[in-house]
């Protein structure tokens, strides 16, 4: 028992600190100025190059999963059977979660960081509505109530970011807190395709992640092209501009750095919360999540990224009131709570649609 419990506070750590350091990380590329191919020196405005580094660091999960697999089969260890299935399954998903993802990188440069990783939370309103719409389930009155809850959470961060007195690498926070609001409906999207069309399948967490980080990263890797001869606000008024954020990262190790910690930090944060949900549960990993937000608040505010927000703080206590109620982890019986394992409405985190071939082993109820 000592020895689980020292591994599932290990697992907890290291998933914190990885989900930060990914948020952290890309919100500092965005910061820094480094010299381009004009010449001049300007900041790192490629939000498409980056998404493309977090599908990497997702694909590298498909590595690991087959090096695990490999690994087990040569010292005899057993491997859980997987359905057969054809690859191009993840595309449509991976299409979803390329989309979001660039869009919130688009948002992240717009506003601060903490703002971006709140405003994430409004993905269980667009879940929610969707599991009723298109999976037919029903919602009580908790999840109406968490919902309203986290509405109410999103209007005052989003009212604390534009009004916030000061901060660095913020310049259009309403358009930014927009977009990545906006963006949580393509995630919500991305897990009733998930949900409808992966989920008749027995595919491992690990391997659903790398497989849709696969496809994002061929996929918007050949976007980079078009990109280009779009007009836009990168550098040479271009839509982006890969080969001046190739000479930008050669030319500021601050930047590459921040891009490699990327890369490693999304594929070990999908590892470690993966375990986390198989070696306890979504809803604690839904709780550890939340400690990684304030993680990112706090380190906001100590380097001068953003100053403090009394309405930030509030915001950010209907954003943790909203997620518990829903999630059950605070019962409120009064509104339909209770203990018995039914099949469930999207939970609000990519991941959690991506558990089911875990839990089901414990929980054959659950959906």
């Amino acid at each position: 028992m000592a020895q689980y419990d020292f591994y599932f506070y290990f697992l907890a750590i290291a998933m914190t600190i990885t989900g930060s350091i990914n948020t952290i990380t890309t919100k500092l590329a965005d910061i820094q100025k480094s010299e381009g191919i004009d010449g001049d020196k300007e900041e790192f405005n490629h939000p498409f190059v980056q998404a493309v580094g977090m599908f990497l660091g997702e694909f590298l999960c498909l590595i690991a999963f087959k090096a695990l697999w490999a690994f087990n089969k040569v010292t005899d260890r057993p491997n859980k059977e997987v359905t057969p299935f054809n690859p191009l399954i993840f595309v449509l998903p991976a299409i979803c979660d390329m989309t979001a993802t660039s869009c919130m990188y688009v948002g992240l440069n717009w506003t601060y960081a903490s703002v971006f990783q709140m405003l994430r939370g409004s993905v269980i309103i667009f879940t929610g509505i969707f599991s009723v719409l298109f999976l037919k389930r029903k919602l009580k009155g908790y999840h109406w109530l968490g919902m309203l809850f986290v509405l109410a959470g999103l209007f005052l961060v989003g009212i604390a970011s534009i009004f916030q007195g000061g901060g660095k690498g913020a310049s259009h926070p309403l358009w930014g807190d927009i977009i990545i609001v906006s963006a949580q409906v393509i995630v919500a999207t991305q897990m009733v395709v998930e949900e409808k069309f992966i989920g008749k399948y027995e595919v491992p967490p690990l391997l659903v992640v790398g497989w849709e980080g696969f496809w994002g990263f061929i996929i918007l890797s050949i976007l980079l092209v078009p990109m280009y001869y779009i007009p836009g606000s990168s550098a040479g008024n271009h839509f982006e501009n890969t080969h001046d954020a190739l000479v930008q990262i050669s030319n500021s190790w601050i930047i590459a750095l921040a891009i490699a910690g990327n890369i490693l930090s999304i594929a070990f944060f999908n590892f470690f919360g993966i375990s986390i949900t198989k070696y306890s549960s979504a809803t604690t990993r839904t709780v550890i999540d939340s400690i990684r937000t304030m993680v990112i608040w706090a380190f906001s505010l100590a380097v001068g990224w953003q100053e403090f927000q009394y309405f930030q703080l509030i915001g950010f206590a209907f954003l943790i009131a909203g997620t518990c109620v829903y999630n059950e982890i605070i019962v409120l019986r009064f509104l339909g709570h209770h203990f018995t394992p039914e099949p469930k409405p999207l939970m609000g985190e990519k991941e959690s649609l991506l558990t089911n071939s875990v839990e089901d082993d414990e929980n054959p109820a659950y959906n």
